[in-house]
């Protein structure tokens, strides 16, 4: 029996990797689907107890999973079911641009709700090209609530080095809409991995996904995951009352409400509403939160 991390998984058969060497995994049975209502039983990151194949090299049976450290979840829309991208992370890496694709916080914002209680960096990207004053202020507003930022540049190299000492240990993982840079990051990062690089559509100024699957990449005595890149996340929490409970900024405020509970929405005597109103709270922000909501009730009603 040996102990190793999953790296990649495809139709149940899953890449296994011990020390530099690979292996190609089934599952025992069921044993893993210990939830029905998740997409994925396995994901890049999480380590499992497996033995090989004494008939066939490089292939065995995966018996357990070891009880995970954090893991990063989303909802597929798709499958309605909860999908994991990664599991046991030291860091999340999320990587926006300032510019082309365009700067979207509220991507940044349903990410740091995904990733809960996973150490964030939140890497600004393409910060060569000229942008508007107020994505810094966006960005210093993730600094005052605690989360730290770097500043990225793959043609000047700024904030590289930085970023690379963040990251020298234990397992990361990038995240991030198409066209951020992150592959290009990850080729500066960790030289000779070779990730693919895709375009940006000048029609529509978003990028091209390149990435299809999650995959963990061991890096000498590293890993680090690069995912694929998306559009949009949707969250997995299933008590959209308690989703306010996961904004650092409303914390301070929320209960101070007069009614409680209260879905700051609505109510009279709101005191996150009240902040709002007087600068305290950045109304982005704000606006992030009621989608989120209204994303989450439409979910419950319609199934």
């Amino acid at each position: 029996m040996l102990t190793g991390r999953v790296a990649f998984g495809a139709n149940n058969i899953f890449t296994v990797v011990v020390d530099g060497e690979s292996y190609m995994c089934r599952l025992k049975g069921k044993i893993l689907r210990q939830d029905e209502r998740a997409y994925n039983p396995l994901a890049p990151g999480d380590v499992v107890d497996f033995e090989t194949d004494l008939h066939t090299t490089g292939e065995g049976l995966i018996h357990r999973r070891k009880p995970r450290n954090n893991s990063l979840v989303r909802w597929n829309r798709k499958r309605r079911a909860l999908q994991t991208v990664a599991a046991n992370l030291d860091v999340l890496v999320v990587v926006t641009s300032a510019k082309n694709p365009p700067f979207r916080p509220r991507f940044i914002d349903r990410v740091l709700i995904a990733a809960d209680e996973i150490p964030v960096v939140i890497a600004l990207n393409k910060v060569d090209l000229k942008y508007d004053s107020s994505i810094k202020e966006r960005m210093q507003i993730y600094r005052d609530m605690d989360y730290e930022v770097i500043e990225t540049s793959v043609k000047t190299g700024e904030g590289i080095e930085q970023l690379k000492d963040r990251i020298s240990s234990g397992l990361s993982a990038f995240f991030g809409q198409s066209g951020v840079g992150k592959s290009s990051l990850l080729n500066m990062l960790f030289p000779g991995v070779d990730v693919e690089v895709g375009e940006i559509s000048r029609k529509y100024d978003r990028g091209r996904h390149v990435t299809k699957n999650a995959r963990l990449y061991e890096y000498g005595e590293n890993y680090f995951i690069d995912t694929p890149g998306i559009r949009q996340i949707e969250l997995g929490i299933e008590d959209r009352d308690m989703l306010d409970r996961y904004f650092r900024d409303f914390v301070p405020f929320i209960d101070k409400c007069e009614f409680q509970p209260c879905t700051h929405l609505h109510e009279p005597g709101c005191a996150v509403q009240a902040a709002v109103e007087s600068g305290l709270i950045h109304p982005d922000r704000y606006e992030s939160y009621a989608r989120i909501y209204y994303e989450l009730e439409s979910r419950v009603e319609y199934g």
